[in-house]
């Protein structure tokens, strides 16, 4: 069984850096991709980033692409997302979940383990 736990959330204004980390348990991690989601209040969860198991490929929806930078450290344990220019419209609580496969996906119902959430406000 893998935990995710997320922290790193807070409030910003618009156009402010946050930078979450989601620490995973486990001795595999290095073989999930793991991902960002979200969700805002009366919205559905949606994707935000994915990242494969060796860190060398990243995918982002395009409503963040140029402004959010997934990463990962294996030897950590870990995974950040580096959220930049950040905008209204990005306050939601955010997710880190894990996938049992080397490669990511954009469907939340392909990932096996999540974590808590973390909540991000943007400010205007």
């Amino acid at each position: 069984q893998v935990q995710l736990v997320e922290s790193g959330g807070g409030l910003v204004q618009a156009g402010g850096s946050l930078r979450l980390s989601c620490a995973a348990s486990g001795r595999t991690f290095s073989s999930y991709a793991m991902a960002w989601f979200r969700q805002a209040p009366g919205k559905e969860r949606e994707f935000v980033a994915h990242i494969n198991g060796k860190g060398d490929r990243t995918y982002y929806a395009d409503s963040v692409k140029g402004r959010f930078t997934i990463s990962r450290d294996n030897a950590k344990n870990t995974v950040y997302l580096q959220m930049n220019n950040l905008k209204p419209e990005d306050t939601a609580v955010y997710y880190c979940a894990g996938r049992r496969y080397y490669s990511g996906s954009s469907r939340d119902t392909e990932y096996d383990y999540w974590g808590q959430g973390t909540q991000v406000t943007v400010s205007s």
